[in-house]
């Protein structure tokens, strides 16, 4: 997807900082710098107060009182209302999606889930999966609805990146492949169900190697 022309100096800002933290590569609990940010970026004061304000939108920053912006951390309760949230948005927006979607616009799904079944990062994953996403959810036409779900995949995505960032191992996705089933058979109905059962689920993280050290690290599936 190209990105739009007309980007805001902010919102590339907003954008580039996000994906930071998303990764993890600033962690829970940082300070951002306004100064530091406005030198990174040859920008003024005024772009960077925009972009944190809309990282604090997406729940990625939060304010502090004489202290400036910080990094939101996130714990397992987040997690909880994350998925459940998805799972009762994305079911919507399927549901207005369903009668808009092309022929082409599922095989290109398919294509999308393929490429995500053979990625060799998190990272490819995550991007792969999120275009899944779009690719059956943004014909809906309610781009209001949209916007929540895009802050909400960047909430669900930081706690895969804490999930798996060390040791990926690429998985099959047996429930995209049974949502476009049932959507190229007109079962919308079961294609809700599934796309909530997805996302709604979440579960303890397993280590991807024998001998490692179990560890309390939660995830959404997809």
């Amino acid at each position: 997807m190209q990105r739009r022309a007309e980007e805001t100096h902010a919102a590339r800002i907003a954008r580039i900082l996000a994906d930071r933290i998303i990764t993890g590569e600033i962690a829970p609990g940082a300070r951002l710098r306004q100064d530091h940010i406005a030198a990174e970026f040859g920008a003024s004061h005024v772009p960077v107060r925009e972009a944190f304000r809309e990282l604090q939108a997406q729940g990625l920053a939060e304010s502090a009182p004489r202290r400036g912006f910080r990094v939101t951390d996130f714990d397992v309760t987040e997690l909880r209302e994350v998925a459940e949230m998805r799972a009762s948005l994305e079911s919507l927006a399927l549901r207005h999606a369903a009668p808009n979607l092309t022929r082409r616009i599922l095989t290109e799904a398919e294509e999308v889930t393929r490429h995500g079944d053979s990625a060799s990062t998190v990272r490819d994953w995550e991007a792969a999966n999120r275009r899944f996403h779009r690719l059956i959810l943004s014909p809906c036409r309610m781009p209001r609805l949209l916007r929540s779900i895009d802050d909400l995949h960047a909430a669900s995505a930081r706690f895969l990146f804490a999930a798996w960032q060390r040791d990926w191992e690429a998985r099959t996705d047996h429930d995209h492949r049974a949502i476009l089933d049932a959507l190229r058979k007109g079962q919308t109905d079961l294609a809700c169900a599934i796309l909530a059962r997805h996302v709604g689920w979440i579960g303890k993280r397993k280590p991807a190697t024998k001998n490692a050290a179990p560890r309390e690290t939660y995830e959404i599936p997809g």
